[in-house]
C-alpha cells in the first residue's frame, strides 16, 4: 500500500463513515427492544436482529476484498455507501407490511453496505498521508464511531422508544386491538432510517465528484489460497479471538436494554440513557488504552482488560440491582480496545499474507451473529437473562487466552 498524499476533504468524509456506520450498529439495541415489542417476541427471536446483520459480514468479506482490488477503494465506498443508503430505505416497506422478516432483510443489507464501508476505510485512512502518521489518524477516525457508540442509544431511544403505547394502555386492550397497536408501533423507524438513507446518498455523491487517490496494494502476494494462511498460529487465534469478542461486544451492547430493563427495574428510556454512558465509557476506553500501550505491551493489557471482564461478568451473573448495570459499564470500558489489538496483534509480521489474513478476520465478526443466538436460548430456556452473561463470560476468557499465550508469533513456512 502506497503512501498518499491529499486534501483535508476526503479523510472528513472518510471520518464521517466512521460515524455513521457507528452510528447504524449501536442502533441494534434500540430496535431489538422495540422490536421484541411490536412483534411480540422472545429473547432468542428478538437476537435475529445481530444475527442478519453480522451473518454479513462472513458472506461479503472476501467480495468487499475483490472489489476493492479490481475496481479500487473509491468504487469501493461508494458500493458501500449505496448498499447501506438502499438498506436503511427498505425501512419503508418493512413498517409498511409490519412484517419482522422485512427488517431483518433490510438490516441484512445495511450491514452488507458496512462491510465493504469497513474493509475499505481502515487501510484507506492509514494510506491518506504520512506513514509515520498512519496510527494516528486511523485512531483520530475511529475515535468518531466511539463518539456514535456513545450517542446512538440516546438519540434512538427517544426517535424510536417513545412513540408506542405503554403497559397500563395495552393491559386494558383486547388481544386483537393490542396487536394492531403494537405492529403499528413498527412505523416509528420510518422516519429516522428514511433520513438516514438520503444523507447516505447525498456522501456517496460527494465521493463520486472528489479526487480520491488509488491506494491498491499491486506487489505480489500469497496465492496458496485463504486456507493456507492459518498455518499462522497467532492469526489463527486471532481469527478465533475476534469471533468471541466481537459475539461479546454484540450481547453486552444489544441486550443491555433487555437486561436493564428487569434485573434493574428501570424504563426502556432509562436504560438506554445508561447505554449511552456504556458508550462514553467505551469511547474513553479506546483513548485511555491506546495511551497506555506507550508503556504496556498490548498484548499483556488485552490479557488484563479480559480478566476485568470476566470479573465484571460474574457480578453481572450474580449481583442485583443497578450493581449490574454499572458492571455492564464496565465491562464496555475494558473491552474497548479489543477488537482493534486482536486485529493488530493477528496480521502482525504476516507480509504478502496480510491482506487474506484481514478478510478472515473481518469474516469472523460473525461470531456478534452466532453467540447472541445463544445468550438469547439460555436467557430463554432459564428465564433469567443474568445467566446469558456465561456466553460473554467465556469468550472473554478466549481472548485472554490468545492475549497470554495465543498471540505469540512462531516460525511457520
Amino acid at each position: 500500500m502506497q503512501k498518499t498524499d491529499t486534501g483535508l476533504v476526503p479523510f472528513i468524509l472518510l471520518t464521517c463513515l466512521f460515524f455513521l456506520w457507528g452510528f447504524a450498529h449501536n442502533l441494534d439495541p434500540i430496535l431489538i427492544p422495540h422490536l421484541k415489542k411490536s412483534f411480540t417476541l422472545t429473547t432468542t427471536q428478538a437476537t435475529l436482529v445481530d444475527s442478519a446483520v453480522f451473518i454479513a459480514y462472513f458472506f461479503m468479506a472476501i467480495p468487499a476484498g475483490i472489489i476493492m482490488k479490481h475496481w479500487g477503494y473509491k468504487m469501493g465506498i461508494i458500493t458501500g455507501l449505496l448498499l447501506f443508503s438502499f438498506g436503511a430505505f427498505l425501512f419503508v416497506p418493512a413498517a409498511n407490511h409490519q412484517s419482522y422478516n422485512y427488517f431483518l432483510i433490510a438490516l441484512f443489507v445495511i450491514a452488507c453496505g458496512l462491510t465493504i464501508l469497513e474493509t475499505a476505510a481502515n487501510p484507506f485512512a492509514t494510506a491518506l498521508g504520512d506513514p509515520n502518521t498512519a496510527t494516528q489518524r486511523l485512531n483520530l477516525a475511529q475515535s468518531f464511531n466511539g463518539l456514535a457508540v456513545a450517542l446512538a442509544p440516546v438519540i434512538g431511544a427517544r426517535v424510536i422508544l417513545t412513540k408506542g403505547y405503554t403497559d397500563a394502555q395495552l393491559a386494558q386492550m383486547s388481544d386483537s386491538v393490542r396487536k394492531v397497536a403494537l405492529a403499528t408501533e413498527a412505523y416509528s423507524v420510518k422516519t429516522p432510517y428514511t433520513i438516514l438513507g438520503f444523507v447516505l446518498l447525498a456522501i456517496a455523491v460527494l465521493f463520486y465528484f472528489i479526487k480520491i487517490p488509488d491506494i491498491r496494494n499491486t506487489e505480489a502476494g500469497n496465492n496458496k489460497g485463504l486456507l493456507n494462511t492459518f498455518r499462522h498460529k497467532h492469526l489463527s487465534w486471532a481469527v478465533a479471538a475476534q469471533f468471541f469478542y466481537v459475539g461479546a461486544q454484540v450481547c453486552v451492547f444489544s441486550l443491555f436494554i433487555l437486561f436493564a430493563k428487569p434485573v434493574a427495574q428501570i424504563s426502556e428510556v432509562a436504560a438506554a440513557g445508561y447505554l449511552g454512558i456504556a458508550g462514553l465509557a467505551f469511547l474513553i476506553g479506546r483513548f485511555l488504552g491506546t495511551a497506555l500501550m506507550k508503556k504496556i505491551a498490548p498484548n499483556i493489557l488485552l490479557t488484563a482488560y479480559s480478566l476485568a471482564c470476566i470479573f465484571l461478568c460474574l457480578v453481572a451473573i450474580f449481583g442485583a440491582g443497578m450493581l449490574t448495570v454499572y458492571a455492564l459499564i464496565g465491562i464496555c470500558f475494558f473491552m474497548s480496545i479489543m477488537f482493534p489489538t486482536i486485529f493488530s496483534l493477528g496480521i502482525k509480521d504476516l507480509g504478502p499474507d496480510t491482506e487474506m489474513a484481514s478478510s478472515l478476520i473481518v469474516m469472523a465478526i460473525v461470531g456478534g451473529a452466532v453467540l447472541p443466538r445463544v445468550f438469547g436460548l439460555i436467557s430463554d430456556a432459564t428465564g433469567n437473562i443474568q445467566l446469558g452473561y456465561f456466553v460473554p463470560l467465556f469468550c472473554f476468557v478466549v481472548v485472554a487466552y490468545f492475549g497470554y499465550k495465543g498471540s505469540v508469533i512462531k516460525n511457520s513456512n
